[in-house]
This record gives structure tokens, sequence and C-alpha cells, in this order.
């Protein structure tokens, strides 16, 4: 049975030396340094940034987000135990990864514990950076039901649910509501082209031109990177999604560079590969969560039809999960998370009481 204690539900209360909000996303929170104490930092711990880089201690909670809205389990469960250190563990290694590969660095400068992150500010590419192996998901119930071109990409006649497509697809779509953008509605996660990206590149945040092919070529490489070591653990890597960022280089230069999160459980689909050359779908992945929650409701459109999203936060808000459900979703990302990294992952018995004493012992961070 879960133990409540070894959930991290609530991360933007923490005693943090900030002068800043706190922001609060989904299942992150980001605390802002101070330019002294991120100049403290950066001296003391050696950090490859510019010197006057600004830092964050970014912490990940346990929650489960789907469809855009936070769950909670039976029994006042408000996270799912070991979900905050597998996204962390998985990033982590697909992160180091991608150095090792010479493709780009990422926005992490050190990982004070399984669940936080120190950070260095970047300007964010608006876009999300959507790569697609097979058809399945959002695609496949557009295709299914007549659609053909997706973000300026024509899809040829009679593909099949799940089928692997020909080539890897890039179907980006807007990261935040945009506005005064030419042909893309001022809406979170709309479709873009690569015509759009190219004739409003400034809109999108891109430095030059020339990075929309960077950012392109970025997320193929590191797509398969993944693919090919997932493959050598007979998992499939279905499809992702990466987002990128602007830091300021040693020399004042801007560099692209991979941020927030890449080839987690939560960004992607990763299928089991013994079970797919059955025809069989298993997933290793938030998927399987995603699906449950679609059969489970009577009515699943209001978790697709995001003219319904008052209904849809009612019916997180007021439904408590089997504990079952919130066990199966734990076992599977801790499970993807360690045949990734290969080793036990890190789980914490005392979140929030660990996070506060490393941040106060080793970083001095704590007020």
């Amino acid at each position: 049975m879960f133990a409540v204690c070894n959930v991290l539900a609530t991360n933007d209360n923490l005693p943090i030396a900030t002068d800043l909000p706190v922001h609060s996303g989904k299942v992150r929170s980001v605390y802002w340094l101070s330019a002294k104490q991120s100049k403290r930092l950066i001296a003391s711990k050696g950090y490859n940034v510019a010197s006057d880089a600004p830092l964050a201690v970014m912490v990940i909670s346990d929650r489960i987000s789907a469809f855009d809205c936070i769950w909670h389990g039976e029994g006042d469960l408000q996270g799912v135990p070991g979900k905050g250190a597998a996204l962390n563990a998985v990033a982590n290694h697909w992160f180091a990864r991608f150095r090792e590969a010479g493709l780009a660095d990422s926005h992490i400068v050190d990982t004070p514990h399984p669940l936080v992150w120190i950070v260095q500010k970047a300007k964010p590419v608006m876009v999300e950076a959507i790569a697609r192996q097979y058809i399945t998901g959002s695609m496949w119930r557009a295709y299914a039901n007549g659609e053909r071109v997706f973000c300026g990409i024509t899809l040829p006649e009679g593909l099949q649910q799940d089928q692997c497509l020909p080539e890897l697809l890039i179907t980006p779509s807007t990261k935040g509501i945009l506005k005064g953008i030419p042909d893309v509605p001022e809406a979170d996660d709309v479709n873009i082209t690569r015509a759009n990206l190219e004739a409003n590149y400034k809109a999108f945040n891109f430095s030059t031109p020339a990075d929309i092919n960077r950012y392109e070529t970025l997320l193929r490489d590191g797509f398969s990177v993944i693919s090919q070591d997932l493959a050598a653990q007979d998992q499939v890597f279905v499809d992702t999604k990466f987002e990128f960022g602007y830091v300021k280089g040693m020399n004042g230069e801007d560099k692209l560079i991979y941020m927030d999160e890449v080839g987690t459980p939560d960004s992607s689909r990763i299928w089991d590969g013994a079970a797919l050359r059955t025809g069989k779908v298993v997933e290793n992945s938030k998927e399987s969560f995603r699906q449950f929650l679609l059969s489970h409701f009577d009515d699943a459109d209001i978790l697709l039809n995001k003219q319904r999203m008052t209904e849809r936060e009612a019916l997180a808000r007021n439904n408590a999960l089997p504990l079952k459900v919130m066990q199966d979703i734990s076992d599977t990302y801790i499970d993807i998370a360690q045949k990734i990294i290969g080793r036990k992952l890190d789980v914490s018995q005392q979140p929030k009481e660990e996070i506060i004493d490393v941040l106060d012992q080793q970083y001095g961070l704590i007020r």
C-alpha cells in the first residue's frame, strides 16, 4: 500500500531563498535565485556556464497530469510514488547521452537530489518539437476521421492504426498562446508548419532562420539516439516531444540547447518490442494512464474536446482514482526508468525533508 508521505504533491512551498514568485507548472516548480546567489554557486561549484548566468532551483513533484488536468487517487493520494524521480533520472540519462553524441547541452547544471535540478535560465523557443515514428494517438484519431495533412505534411492513404510511418515526421505545435502570427490560431498546442516557422521565426523566439534547421537536426538526432538505445532493450520509441531554448555561452553567444525534459514516459510513447512483434501494443509510458482514463469515464469526449475543459477539470477534481491504477502507473514509470538508466531508481522516503536538508547543508539555499 502507498505511503502518502513518500509522495511529493506540493512543491511550491519550500523555504528556498528567492525574492521572486515561485513559478509552478503542472508538475515542476521553479525558484529563481538572486544574481548574488547564482554567482556564488557558479563560483563555488564550478558550473560550466557564464559567470553571470541566472540560475534557478527546479523541483519536480509526483503529481500526475493527463489531458491538461491533475489527477488524484483514493485515500487522498495526490501523486504517484516514484514518478518525479523516474522522470528526472530518465531525462538526466538522455541529456548525458546527447552530450556524449556531440549534439547539444541542456539547461541542467546540477542534480542535488533525485527530485531537484539546478538549471540556468533559458529563452524558450515557443515550439513543442514533436517527432512521430508511428501513427497513433491524436494523429491516428484525426487520420481515421479523414484528415491527411498534418503540419503541412501529406500522409498516404491506407495507413493502419499503430503502423510504423515511412519516415520520421516532425509535427510541431505552438508552445503557449502566441498572438499576431499570420495563419496561426491564438491557442496553445496548435499544429504549425515549417513554413509558419520560416515566415515568423522571431515570433517563435528563434534567433536566426538557420536555427530552424538546427532544431530539426537536434530533434531528429536526439530521437535517433534514444530510439537506438531503447531498441537494444527491446523497447520501441514511438513518438516524443522535445523543447528547446537559448542560453548565453561562455563567450556571450546565443547557444541553442535542449530544455525541459527528453525521452521520458511523460513526454513520449514507449512500446514493448516483444509484444509489438505479436501485433499487440503494450505501453511503457503515461499513454497507458491516458487510455485508462478514456475507458474509465462514460463520456470520453470530455477528455478529448478542448471546448469542455470546465467539465474535464471537474471530472479530475471530483473523482479519486482506484489505488490499483495509481500503483500500475507507479510500476510503469519505475520499471521503464530502471531499464533506461541501468540501475535501481532512488526513490525518496521523506522527499520534502530530504530536499530541504541537501539544499541547506550543501548549497546554502534555505532561508
